[in-house]
């Protein structure tokens, strides 16, 4: 049997799910741009789907736009803030989701636009001070980018403070929250924030759909021309079957999220302290003991002979873990989060990420494998 650790990168979909968009599948077959019956009645469906998502952030119907999913939306909320709403400078940080590094890098070759990136600590957290310090700097229109929680190391920022900061220095906020929608409570009626993202493979939905948070206050043009889809937002038929799994996925996580918060940090808990017991000098980057993303246990491992292939033979072993982020699979040049935070480079870092059917007795097989893979505290002291 195989131990699915990587839910980070991306979840199993919950049979609920699947059982709601078969059901559409079977049955809904009208384009919902169709003024007839079968046509309305997929519309009636993906409007009522947006309903549900603006619930479950508090936010209006008329503020939510369904995507391809957190890249498609971060991309949207940074290019179409520089080419309708004037930003000329963009601050953010060194870990943030690779999407939105390389939309920065392009905005400034293209753009001109400046880009200003917070220093970050050992754990991976930037100051509201540092961020205050950069607004007071420069009246030009800014627009202030950063993650709610790091997809690698689980570090999160205070989305209250940081809003409350861009607010007085008159800054547009975007938040790339693909990460914990679903798993944390987020309120944009009581959060000023003009962009928030999310991705519905991160909580038990399909992948390929995702939605963005515009606040009403703000007026940007359509990312994607074509038809009037999506308030004329988004030209493109809609993923109808995904928007309907996505918006019962995310109504599933917010209904069930303290219990599934609970259990799945006890999970987390037990691999760190079984960690511990196991082996030397096991380090973990991030703020586990802080507020963090729960999901998330990002484990460095002192040298070793095997641990520079240490992925490779948990994978062989049948654990699904990762070395970081999924997107930046492939790259020679290692994790930009654990270099950003100057992670030692002779250690090995793992991402163990865990979701609701996850248990104890999964992480107990993991640890029996890394005791064949790297030595133990019983074996070095003998």
């Amino acid at each position: 049997m195989r131990v699915y650790f990587d839910n980070a990168a991306t979840t199993p979909i919950a049979p609920e799910v699947i059982e709601t968009m078969t059901k559409c599948m079977q049955e809904h077959y009208g384009n919902p741009s169709s003024i007839h019956a079968d046509g309305r009645q997929v519309r009636a469906a993906i409007e009522g789907a947006r309903k549900t998502v603006a619930n479950c952030i508090n936010s209006s119907i008329g503020e939510v736009f369904f995507t391809s999913g957190g890249t498609e939306s971060n991309n949207m909320a940074l290019k179409c803030a520089v080419r309708d709403l004037g930003v000329k400078r963009i601050i953010s940080s060194p870990t943030e989701h690779h999407c939105i590094l390389h939309t920065l890098e392009y905005l400034q070759e293209h753009n001109n636009v400046e880009i200003e990136y917070l220093s970050v600590c050992q754990k991976g957290k930037s100051t509201l001070a540092e961020l205050e310090a950069l607004l007071q700097d420069s009246e030009v229109p800014t627009l202030v980018t950063l993650m709610h929680a790091n997809n690698e190391i689980g570090t999160m920022i205070d989305l209250q403070a940081v809003s409350e900061v861009c607010d007085q220095y008159g800054a547009y906020l975007h938040s790339d929250t693909v990460q914990t929608v679903g798993h944390f409570p987020i309120d944009v009626d009581k959060i000023k924030i003009h962009f928030l993202s999310g991705a519905a493979h991160k909580f038990h939905g399909p992948k390929g759909v995702g939605f963005i948070y515009i606040n009403g206050d703000v007026s940007i043009k359509p990312f994607i021309d074509g038809g009037s889809q999506e308030r004329n937002m988004r030209g493109g038929t809609e993923n109808y079957y995904g928007i309907i799994g996505l918006a019962k996925s995310l109504e599933m996580a917010i209904d069930k999220m303290d219990e599934r918060s609970t259990y799945i940090r006890s999970i987390r808990s037990y691999m760190a302290e079984q960690l511990r017991n196991e082996f030397e000098d096991i380090q973990f980057n991030g703020d586990i003991e802080g507020e963090s993303l729960y999901t998330v246990l990002s484990v460095s491992f002192p040298p070793s002979p095997k641990s520079e292939l240490l992925l490779l033979n948990l994978d062989i072993a049948g654990v699904s873990a990762s070395g970081g982020s999924a997107c930046s699979s492939g790259a020679e040049t290692g994790s930009h989060v654990i270099n950003a935070i100057k992670g030692a480079p002779n250690r090995k870092t793992i991402r163990f990420s865990f979701s609701h059917y996850n248990t104890k007795e999964e992480v107990d097989i993991v640890i029996e494998k890394l005791r064949k893979l790297i030595p133990t505290k019983l074996e070095l002291s003998q």
